[in-house]
């Protein structure tokens, strides 16, 4: 995929009102929920979760414990959606494959250099040519944060259209660690360039680096997804990672979704929540809607 004519006259034009977006959050966090629709909003947070582990002491024990989990949310509840996909690094992807083998859970893997990105494109095309060879439906990239501080633009544009051609048939998830770019405007710039060089799904972050996934990033990552709609009729996915731990707040986070772009964007095809500790959280609220009391955390697995 090519750089458009206009790309860097579209970038300078970009700039976000922080006042107005903070404003607009805001509001969102005071919609009231009637428990009928709570109930609802819970299990579609269920099913939207990707379930990751991704640390240098992951062994094939610790991921396929996670897939089970990932399909097994609660043994002895009827009516609990699984979760959307397990997210590892490209060496476990054949492991958890094998271990999801006849479910709808989709494997996806992390790759170029993550989650710093610090490494050579070769080596970045391998990471991800690795893990789509062993399975993986879906490819989480960071982008290269240091040449896009730098203005270095059209090399984050390239870098990503080249990963997106080496993912093949699986879907390309762009994470622009938020947390270091420092300003809505960049983020904003960030997510056009994304988009741009054909990005599937835009993240926020890679859950090292905080702040993560605020509402402000969030919503001004959505209205990026808007605008290339309105313009295109091209629908662009949306995760934000890190930080999202509580149900109250991934509530928020839907009903911010369905206001700016529709119900069409409340399925796990188009949105994602990062957040592992999310799960056990939602399941305590959907339990308690259900039962009228919550339940010990000692019923949850803790991964």
């Amino acid at each position: 995929m090519s750089i458009p004519r206009d790309f860097n006259l579209l970038l300078s034009n970009l700039s976000i009102d922080k006042v107005g977006v903070e404003e607009r959050v805001a509001r969102f966090q005071t919609r009231s929920i009637k428990n009928e629709a709570k109930h609802q909003g819970l299990k579609m947070v269920l099913n939207m979760i990707d379930l990751t582990t991704l640390e240098g002491k992951d062994t094939p024990g610790k991921v396929r414990q996670m897939c089970y989990k990932a399909h097994h949310l609660h043994d002895t509840h009827s009516g609990i959606p699984s979760v959307a996909a397990v997210c590892v690094y490209p060496t476990m992807v054949g492991i958890a494959k094998e271990a999801l083998k006849n479910t709808s859970v989709k494997v996806a893997s992390v790759s170029t250099a993550f989650p710093a990105g610090q490494s050579s494109m070769e080596v970045k095309l391998t990471d991800t040519r690795l893990a789509v060879d062993r399975g993986a439906d879906e490819i989480d990239m960071v982008i290269s944060r240091g040449k896009f501080l730098a203005g270095e633009y059209a090399f984050v544009f390239d870098e990503i259209a080249a990963i997106k051609e080496a993912c093949g048939p699986a879907r390309l998830k762009v994470i622009l660690e938020t947390g270091e770019l420092s300003t809505l405007d960049n983020v904003r710039k960030a997510s056009e360039i994304a988009i741009l060089a054909g990005a599937d799904f835009i993240k926020t972050s890679t859950g090292k680096i905080q702040p993560a996934a605020t509402m402000q990033v969030t919503y001004t990552m959505l209205m990026a997804i808007k605008d290339h709609y309105d313009k295109t009729g091209l629908m662009v996915g949306m995760k934000p990672a890190g930080g999202i731990s509580t149900s109250k707040l991934a509530l928020h986070n839907l009903v911010m979704v369905k206001e700016i772009l529709g119900s069409a964007w409340l399925s796990n095809e188009w949105f994602r929540f990062g957040a592992s500790s999310l799960a056990n959280d939602v399941l305590m609220q959907l339990l308690k809607l259900e039962s009228g009391r919550y339940q010990s955390s000692d019923y949850f697995t803790i991964d």
